[in-house]
């Protein structure tokens, strides 16, 4: 639905520039979005490799494991049915640790590695489960990186300056979905 929406956009404003005369406009605006675009997924791409490399060598160091260590008594209280399995737990650690760094796109393999293993341990898995996706999209972020990375790119001088707000932000988004999460959890049974 939505690409059709788009293609009634691009013809509605190829009509309207041919239309007005200014065809030459309406294509080096077109030209100059690509462009910047372009420029735009490179920068981003850089820092995203930057930040994966830095979570590759945190993790070849022993340092995700330590974290993994440190969030498992959490993780146990929060995800009882899938703590009990050991690659499940390591799952649902490192996407945990890598949300933590900021690292949303590095968090991905770890978050559907326990999410098809909580699939598979019934009515509690599927409960879990829930709880996983609520906390994967509120995301409690020590390290904005990828916010980071976009307003470096976008010109910011400081582009680390937010990491109180979103800290504050993702706590508080944490807390309510977590509590949404467990209230809704009682209701429906």
């Amino acid at each position: 639905m939505f690409n059709i929406v788009l293609l009634i956009l691009l013809l509605f404003s190829l009509l309207n520039a041919l239309l007005t005369g200014r065809a030459s406009e309406a294509g080096a605006a077109v030209l100059e979005g690509a462009r910047s675009a372009t420029g735009f997924a490179l920068e981003l791409c850089g820092a995203l490799c930057l930040w994966s490399a830095i979570l590759e060598l945190a993790e070849r160091c022993g340092l995700t494991k330590r974290l993994a260590a440190a969030l498992r008594p959490l993780l146990r209280r929060l995800f009882p049915c899938s703590s009990r399995e050991a690659p499940l737990l390591e799952a649902l650690s490192e996407n945990l640790s890598a949300n933590l760094l900021g690292l949303g796109s590095a968090a991905t393999p770890a978050g559907i590695r326990a999410a098809r293993g909580m699939a598979g341990l019934g009515e509690a898995g599927v409960d879990e489960l829930r709880l996983l996706v609520v906390l994967n999209t509120a995301s409690l972020q020590l390290l904005p990186t990828t916010i980071a990375s976009v307003r470096s790119s976008l010109g910011a001088s400081s582009p680390f300056d937010i990491v109180p707000a979103v800290l504050l932000s993702s706590l508080l988004s944490v807390l309510a979905g977590l509590g949404a999460a467990k209230l809704l959890q009682r209701v429906w049974r």
